[in-house]
């Protein structure tokens, strides 16, 4: 399985300041993982915004170019844009389908290092930290000019993907899973937001980690993978469910982002796999478990074992009952 790395020094232009989503993450991530053998790198290419409308109304751009045009500001309260900011979320869309195309053709599998994030970014509007949604136009971009007929996606952000669920929920035959810190920014993402029933949501309490996150993926995630078969997994790599990270509260270890990615390799084995950077804002952290991801993918090594029931807090037990009830609707 030949394998692909998105990445280019141009994301580092999206210049956000001493803002927590930052250059500083990705240069952690490209100082981590050096030339990365085994993984051939890709350049970026701009979205149109046609690939862009996919998702987006056209006042999601038109919104960005205002700004741009003078001189940058504020998307909303959490969301920077900078002067070049339009122009790299632009080359973050179309570098992820350039990425796509170069997996479907070689039957491969690829990860992309792009900033800014994507997953809070609605039809109507760019939000927390987030410009355009990379993952959900890359979702849509494979069933309608690549023809993949199941396609699914899954969110570990310690956020829920808002965005991503806004732009897929009234799209059928695309799955998607997000399991998150709850309550936690942006409120949403509760049991009862299923679309078309299509989406799978997971709230989870604060302080789960490794076990918690693995059995969760045994007890819910696996079903649901096992029913849709994708033929395509697109998974929103955000890393501050890490227990280093300052904006969640968490405790998922570098070592269980590898896991949890084995996971997803040996339940998908005949899936195209791309990933696409989403949080993360403990630099070291974050860059440690985008190298566990990529080497637990290009490695394949053994997957965990299930974890035990009776190690949990009640607390937990009861949202993975919850929301399998949920689920099965």
């Amino acid at each position: 399985m030949k394998n692909f790395l998105l990445r280019s020094s141009i994301f580092l232009e999206h210049d956000t300041g001493q803002h927590v989503e930052n250059a500083g993450r990705l240069a952690a991530i490209f100082h981590r993982l050096g030339e990365c053998p085994g993984w051939t790198p890709l350049d970026p290419r701009a979205a149109l915004e046609a690939e862009i409308q996919l998702c987006h109304q056209s006042q999601v751009t038109e919104k960005l170019a205002q700004i741009t045009s003078e001189g940058g500001g504020w998307a909303d309260g959490d969301t920077c844009v900078s002067p070049r900011s339009w122009e790299v979320a632009r080359l973050a869309v179309g570098g992820g389908l350039r990425l796509l195309e170069e997996v479907v053709t070689s039957r491969g599998q690829g990860f992309a290092l792009v900033r800014p994030p994507g997953h809070h970014a609605t039809p109507v509007r760019s939000m927390g930290f987030c410009l355009y949604s990379n993952i959900a136009i890359a979702a849509r971009y494979a069933r309608e000019k690549l023809g993949l007929e199941r396609v699914f996606v899954l969110d570990w952000d310690v956020h829920h993907g808002n965005g991503t669920q806004d732009c897929l929920e009234s799209s059928p035959e695309i799955g998607f899973v997000s399991f998150h810190q709850w309550p936690l920014y942006p409120g949403s993402g509760w049991y009862d937001e299923r679309g078309q029933g299509n989406l799978y949501n997971l709230p989870l309490p604060a302080g789960c980690g490794d076990a918690e996150y693995l059995f969760a993926m045994h007890y819910l995630v696996r079903p649901v993978l096992q029913k849709w078969d994708p033929q395509l997994l697109l998974v929103s790599c955000g890393y501050d469910a890490h227990a280093s990270d300052p904006l969640g509260s968490m405790g998922i270890s570098t070592s269980g982002f590898g896991q949890m990615a084995a996971l997803l390799a040996e339940w998908c084995p005949q899936a195209l796999r791309v990933g696409f950077l989403e949080g993360g804002y403990h630099p070291q952290a974050l860059a440690q478990s985008v190298e566990a991801t990529l080497r637990a993918w290009e490695n394949k090594p053994e997957a965990s074992q299930r974890p035990r029931p009776e190690q949990f807090s009640s607390a937990f037990l009861k949202r993975i009952y919850e929301a399998e009830e949920f689920w099965k609707r």
